[in-house]
């Protein structure tokens, strides 16, 4: 009986299960059963489940998920650029360097350019993206510093001081005036803004019918905030500040008061300022800055120490981070555009991508999808393809 035989397989690796679907049809079709390989793709890397069980990645069989996960930790996978675009060099976080920003959404992938959101289409075989854009995005009188997409909306911020929001799928477009100087990071959730930028302060905005554009909370920071995420229980959010002062860097608000809860750490060097924070869930948190450590959070159980964490291992600041919400991590150095890949069960870098020459840029944003890691230096968009 079929109930009896998945019991059986239940009890086998990945290795086995593949040998088992060689010896007959029935059997090929028996140990190809999601119910089999979730168990494994849960321990695997970038499977599309979270550490909580959540399937991300419903409409892709568990088992293909478990054979792409395996180029990503051996580090198979085919390279390439898929555009280019020129772009000013100075200092970086300075008002008039180009700082690419991109998130990627079912088909198509919004890249900021100079003042503009430009959407390209991925291409039908995932691997490319069409060479022109489908859409453009402008509203900013400078260069977009960040944007976030969120429920078929774009939220941006940029280097006029000024907040835009743009409805995908039609004309609608709002703006208005957010800071005195550039916005450096934004994110918006549960019809709420936040942003933080260089004038040293935090602010939360309402979307809700009637006071869009609404400042509800000014947070003084005193430092210049240079990320900025809302917490997915939408209670609180927490800043990266430039550390320049005797305050720590990372320090979660209430978001209906905008008063200070916490203060995460208590052991930063002046000037480890946190260049970006990724939520996993309510209570864990990744941090990341100037001073080349990755940070795993778990408010609770400490707030003055975290949990876990990695070391660049060229002394290189970290500009972005990102998970898989379950075992992978992805960074990107400051130095030689290198991406590094981690594994959360492992103390070392997992794997390494050198994406362009030894004098480019670094690498300021990261995404990746099930199967493809996108990364964006200054100059140039790159994917690597984990399905070759």
């Amino acid at each position: 009986p079929e109930e009896l035989l998945l019991l059986i397989c239940s009890y086998l690796d990945a290795q086995a299960l593949g040998r088992l679907g060689q010896v007959c049809r029935r059997l090929r079709f028996l140990s190809s059963r999601d119910l089999l390989w979730r168990r494994i793709a849960r321990g695997c890397l970038n499977s599309g489940f979270t550490q909580l069980g959540t399937d991300l990645a419903a409409g892709i069989p568990v088992k293909e998920r478990v054979k792409v996960s395996q180029n990503w930790r051996h580090g198979r996978c085919r390279r390439e650029t898929v555009l280019k675009w020129k772009c000013k060099q100075v200092a970086p976080f300075s008002s008039t360097f180009l700082m690419p920003w991109m998130e990627l959404d079912g088909e198509y992938l919004y890249l900021s350019q100079a003042e503009n959101i430009q959407a390209y289409r991925l291409c039908p075989d995932g691997t490319g993206l069409q060479r022109h854009p489908q859409a453009i995005f402008s509203g900013h009188q400078e260069d977009v510093c960040r944007f976030v997409l969120v429920n078929s909306h774009i939220v941006s911020g940029g280097g006029d001081g000024n907040i835009v929001l743009h409805k995908i799928h039609g004309s609608y477009s709002v703006k208005f005036s957010a800071h005195e100087q550039e916005v450096n990071c934004v994110d918006f959730q549960g019809g709420l803004i936040v942003s933080g930028s260089r004038d040293r302060t935090a602010k939360v905005w309402s979307l809700s019918a009637g006071r869009v554009g609404q400042c509800l909370h000014t947070v003084q920071t005193e430092d210049r905030v240079w990320s900025i995420a809302i917490s997915p229980l939408l209670s609180s959010f927490v800043t990266g500040t430039a550390c320049c002062g005797h305050t720590s860097p990372l320090r979660i608000w209430d978001l209906e008061s905008g008063q200070l809860l916490t203060c995460l750490g208590t052991d930063f060097h002046r000037g480890a300022g946190v260049l970006d924070v990724f939520y996993e869930t309510p209570s864990l948190l990744l941090s990341c800055g100037y001073d080349t450590y990755i940070r795993y959070w778990d408010i609770r159980t400490s707030t003055r120490k975290c949990v876990q964490e990695w070391e660049e291992p060229h002394d290189s600041a970290l500009y972005c981070i990102r998970s898989d919400k379950n075992h992978m991590i992805a960074s990107g150095s400051s130095y030689y555009g290198v991406v590094r890949l981690w594994d959360k069960r492992q103390t070392r870098c997992l794997q390494s991508f050198h994406l362009s020459s030894p004098t480019s840029s670094p690498v300021y944003c990261l995404r990746f999808s099930t199967t493809h890691l996108y990364a964006a230096l200054a100059s140039a968009l790159h994917v690597l393809d984990f399905t070759a």
